[in-house]
């Protein structure tokens, strides 16, 4: 006798299936966001749209979706695959490097929100634990919508895009004191707060601890040990095991599975395995978070929409303006320019899909009704919903609000896509003719380049080149550093070439960093932050020099060359050696300060 199967079940994930593979390519070559696809398929075919007539109309039981709970465990793994990523694509230098957007701005956004809708809801008559997850709920913004039309518009690396990252990273952080916060309330009216918020924090204590233990004494080998059998099925397994693994744990300490995924994420990005994993979990990725978004979808009730409509219009238009007022606002405290704080302000003003994951959450526990959570869910997602529209609004108003001629057309381009490809920084004398040997040896570049005055110039001569700071993250991320093989520093500025050389190897520390030095002592300094080449102007000058003169004095060109090219190792050498020396100096002298501050206190 065959096996029972769930048919309810498959036919539930076929219509998720078919929606990534038929609807969703639709809707993207229409032009629109294959987000806000799956969002909308999720609404029309999950059991509150057409799924609610099924018994009515039995043939569409195979084209909707009749029970949430069917995909709810591949929406839930779609969840954790979202923070895993988002710890992944961080790194601790990352934050510090970012930290006043990040903690301060984007740190206030979500605070200052939450405290207003707070206070709204609260004068409905709501109790405190509903007015607090729903205010900090609603603070959020949908970072795969922003980003993602912020990348189709190539402007993740303009000072919108860099606001907008930052602030959307913040919000993220903020997930998981959130959902936490749930978890400490869903434990019951009849336990104390105070306890369970002191259980809460010594379980995720204990569970964060064997995380990070585990990460940073066993997950470097145990990645070590599966690429050296150079089997990309066992690579993938292992980086499942990880992720399941984490959150898994996290989930037995009373937290959500998508902590432990975060700060495995968080820790993986730390090593040289970070672009393998990447790769690795890209063919699963984008289908998780689609799946994801079609039941984020799911719980959207078409019937609220026609419940109250001048009630959910004015909730709609109260929320993007209060939080739309409120990031103009701390956006101008921050010296953001008119243009980008207000254009930032519309782009996160409609809510987010974490709004879905904590009100859920909370709904399921019994700490919001079911009608203000449908209530607030079709709020939420019709915002959502009107963010491309939204964009388009702030791009307008951003230009009324910009002096006209104040930025030529050639700044605003933004680097195009490349792969094994060189970054060249700075496009002056040096920079041009690196970029001609580039070219006649067939090895494809990107030029950038912060004299305002000379890329327009460049530009409009026909030059391939771009405007953009190298020492920004973000900037270095739009010129493809993730998948260049190599980094050349022409500037002659030393301040900046030391900020490109330490965060051009913080980000990529596999990668060929080639820059320019003004002397043997700036040289030696560039290899200590961890230039694998560095190339002083002074000493080459000599170099060459030397060898103009003895090919002029009568000596064979051949071993003339080969003996300039034996001095050069050796000065190279020299100056490696003497950065290794004063790198293991400082670490001495740091010791013995620590070991004389000791025996002091000891003393004392």
């Amino acid at each position: 006798m065959p096996p029972t199967i769930n048919i309810a079940a498959y036919s539930d994930a076929l219509v998720v299936l078919g929606t990534a593979g038929i609807l969703v390519p639709i809707v993207t070559r229409l032009g629109f966001s294959p987000t806000l696809g799956y969002l909308v398929a999720g609404a029309i075919l999950g059991p509150l749209g057409l799924g609610s007539f099924i018994r009515s109309f039995p043939i569409l039981y195979w084209f909707t979706v009749g029970d949430a709970r069917d995909v709810a465990g591949i929406a839930e793994l779609g969840v954790v695959f979202l923070l895993f990523l988002i710890g992944l694509e961080l790194s601790f230098h990352r934050l510090l490097t970012m930290r006043r957007y990040v903690f301060g701005l984007g740190g206030l956004q979500v605070l200052i929100t939450t405290g207003l809708i707070a206070a709204v809801a609260a004068a409905t008559g709501e109790k405190p634990a509903a007015t607090l997850i729903l205010g900090a709920s609603l603070s959020l913004s949908s970072t795969a919508i922003v980003l993602e039309l912020l990348s189709k518009q190539e402007r993740l690396t303009t000072s919108v895009g860099r606001t907008s990252f930052s602030m959307l990273l913040a919000q993220d952080l903020a997930v998981i004191p959130i959902l936490m916060f749930v978890a400490i309330l869903a434990g019951g009216p009849g336990k104390s707060v105070l306890a369970s918020l002191g259980g809460a924090i010594a379980s995720a204590a204990a569970a964060l601890a064997v995380i990070v233990i585990f990460g940073r004494w066993l997950m470097r080998p145990l990645f070590h040990l599966v690429a050296a059998t150079r089997s990309r099925e066992l690579f993938i397994a292992a980086v499942l095991f990880v992720i399941v693994g984490a959150g898994v744990l996290a989930n037995e300490a009373g937290m959500s599975m998508a902590l432990g995924a975060f700060v495995a994420g968080l820790l993986l990005a730390e090593t040289e395995y970070r672009k393998a994993i990447e790769a690795a979990v890209a063919p699963v990725k984008a289908l998780l978070l689609g799946v994801f978004f079609f039941t984020v979808g799911m719980e959207i009730d078409v019937r609220e929409l026609l419940r109250d409509p001048l009630l959910l219009v004015a909730a709609i238009a109260g929320l993007i303006a209060v939080k739309s007022l409120i990031v103009i606002g701390l956006g101008r405290l921050f010296r953001l320019s008119w243009p980008v704080a207000v254009e930032t302000g519309l782009l996160l003003g409609p809510g987010g899909e974490f709004a879905f994951v904590g009100i859920g959450m909370a709904a399921a526990a019994g700490l919001i009704e079911p009608r203000i959570e449908s209530f607030t869910l079709a709020v939420t997602s019709v915002t959502m919903l009107l963010t491309p529209l939204l964009s388009f609004a702030g791009r307008r108003f951003a230009s009324q609000l910009r002096p006209t001629g104040s930025v030529p057309a050639e700044l605003a381009v933004r680097p195009s896509e490349g792969q094994d490809h060189a970054i060249v920084v700075g496009y002056g004398r040096v920079g041009k003719l690196v970029c001609a040997l580039l070219k006649e040896h067939g090895i494809p570049y990107i030029a950038a380049d912060m004299d305002a005055a000379a890329v327009t110039r460049d530009r409009r001569d026909g030059y391939d080149v771009y405007y953009g700071d190298a020492a920004d993250p973000m900037f270095l991320e739009a010129c493809g550093l993730s998948r260049a093989a190599g980094v050349i520093i022409t500037i002659h500025t030393q301040s900046v070439i030391d900020d490109v050389v330490a965060h051009v190897r913080a980000l990529r520390p596999d990668i060929l960093i080639v820059s320019r030095a003004r002397d043997a002592a700036h040289a030696s300094h560039l290899y200590s932050l961890g230039a694998s080449d560095a190339v002083p102007e002074t000493i080459e000058a000599s170099l060459q020099l030397s060898e103009a003169a003895l090919i002029g004095l009568g000596r064979a060109t051949g071993p003339v060359i080969a003996s300039i090219h034996e001095k050069r190792d050796e000065i190279r050498r020299t100056l490696q050696q003497a950065a290794q020396r004063a790198g293991l100096a400082k670490s001495h002298a740091v010791k013995r300060k620590t070991l004389r501050a000791a025996k002091d206190g000891n003393q004392t």
